[in-house]
């Protein structure tokens, strides 16, 4: 018998030795020959601890990653719908072929259809490049949009300074701008007056039109190639960028869904109204934010389905740890185990014995990894605004989202683990042979 147990742990076991065992009575056998060999038990958990806080982290790791991703890319408006004109012309009787541009009288026609009842916003949008004076004889090349008020709400603009224009300045044709900034890049409006604030009440001249600049607008999330804004946009009222642009021509339709499971049907709908309003061979595409939500979606998931199985490989080497530790234990307990079989001990019951030591083994390590996975995240989301406020930075307490699933499977794969790999230790020792058991040394 192995110098490491108790002096009362082999007569306990062959006091409890019967003929029919209760499982309580295996599971007391399993926490004695645990506290027997307690250092080296304990090492072999350690395998088991390391991969079962592995999972619980890489799967709010990656829960984490694709809540944010979802919403950054949401933040653009996931219940938009944006119509563009794709291609076809419209031949004269002079066979000059011109587009067939969308007109303000396409968003009419949606709005006043059935489809119409679930929009809650919507917005033309004129496109023109013009050298804009910002003073002392200085111009810069920018993208004018003429657009709707009801703009702000379909792109979701979030408001630096100022204010954004009305229906009262649409109406009255007001020489009013917002300067409009993509998220995460330098500030235009900084470039052209030193700040934002600076940037209100100064004045901008196209074509020798003013107009005054009343607000500073920015995308509220990072636009993921899917935004018309650019790094020098300014938006004017549709009304005024007709001034400029001499026609009715949009280049595009923004529409904003009650719903986002109406996003798709609509899509559809308003395609096929606008399609009716045009000649046949006009191509016009609806673009939604769901294809794009849907991959972002998918790709999250794939990448925490590789992480974990990442994760399962640390369980794996942890698995053949316990296995190795159950074989030396099976050797260093023949006699014993023979003694146990000559006074009655059944090979199932030797069998559920080391496997209920190996399970044992496995899910002590999973719990304690699983206790330590899920303070891991708690820790961080508290810890990170104090020392944040330690170096002066101002960084509000946050909660990462942790699955509680992710503990669930954490602690069925380490049970999974204790009998996947306990299994052949435990029919070692049920298979053997009495007679030899009693004479081992």
């Amino acid at each position: 018998m192995s110098a490491e147990r108790q002096p009362g742990a082999f007569a306990a076991t062959l006091a409890s030795a019967r003929s029919t065992m209760e499982f309580r009575e295996v599971f007391r056998l399993a926490v004695d020959t645990f506290c027997a060999s307690k250092v080296r038990f304990l090492l072999t958990m350690l395998g088991m601890v390391i991969g079962s806080a592995s999972i619980i982290i890489v799967v709010t790791l990656g829960g984490t990653g694709k809540s944010y991703a979802l919403d950054t890319i949401s933040g653009l408006g996931p219940n938009k719908v944006e119509m563009q004109y794709s291609g076809g012309n419209v031949v004269g009787p002079d066979n000059v072929s011109t587009p067939d541009y969308m007109t303000r009288d396409d968003l009419t026609a949606v709005l006043e259809a059935p489809v119409g009842a679930g929009i809650v916003a919507s917005s033309p949008m004129l496109e023109d490049h013009e050298q804009v004076g910002v003073g002392n004889g200085i111009t810069k090349e920018t993208m004018l949009l003429g657009v709707s008020p009801e703009y702000r709400q379909v792109r979701n603009l979030r408001m630096l300074a100022g204010r954004f224009f009305d229906d009262e300045d649409a109406n009255q044709h007001a020489k009013v701008a917002v300067i409009v900034e993509p998220c995460c890049t330098e500030l235009f409006a900084s470039q052209l007056f030193g700040s934002v604030q600076q940037s209100i009440d100064h004045t901008l001249i196209v074509r020798g039109v003013p107009l005054t600049v009343i607000g500073v607008a920015m995308e509220k999330s990072y636009d993921a190639g899917q935004s018309e804004i650019g790094d020098r946009a300014i938006l004017i009222p549709y009304e005024v960028g007709r001034l400029f642009t001499g026609s009715n021509n949009l280049k595009e339709i923004f529409f904003t869904m009650r719903d986002s499971s109406m996003v798709e049907p609509a899509a559809r709908q308003i395609t096929s109204i606008i399609q009716n309003r045009h000649r046949a061979t006009s191509v016009y595409k609806p673009q939604t934010l769901t294809d794009v939500l849907n991959i972002m979606n998918n790709v999250a998931n794939m990448l925490t389905i590789v992480f974990t199985l990442a994760a399962l490989i640390t369980l794996a080497v942890a698995g053949v740890g316990i296995m190795n530790s159950m074989l030396a234990n099976v050797q260093a307990r023949t006699r014993e185990i023979g003694i146990r079989k000559a006074v009655g001990a059944t090979r199932r019951e030797i069998r559920l014995q080391f496997l209920t030591e190996s399970v044992f083994l496995s899910l002590s390590g999973g719990i304690v990894g699983t206790i330590l996975g899920l303070a891991g995240p708690a820790l961080i989301g508290f810890l990170v605004p104090i020392v944040g406020k330690l170096f002066g930075a101002d960084i509000p307490a946050f909660r990462i989202p942790i699955s509680p699933w992710s503990a669930v499977f954490a602690l069925g794969t380490s049970v999974l683990v204790g009998v996947f790999f306990g299994t052949f230790p435990a029919n070692r020792a049920a298979a053997l042979d009495p007679v030899e058991t009693l004479k081992y040394e």
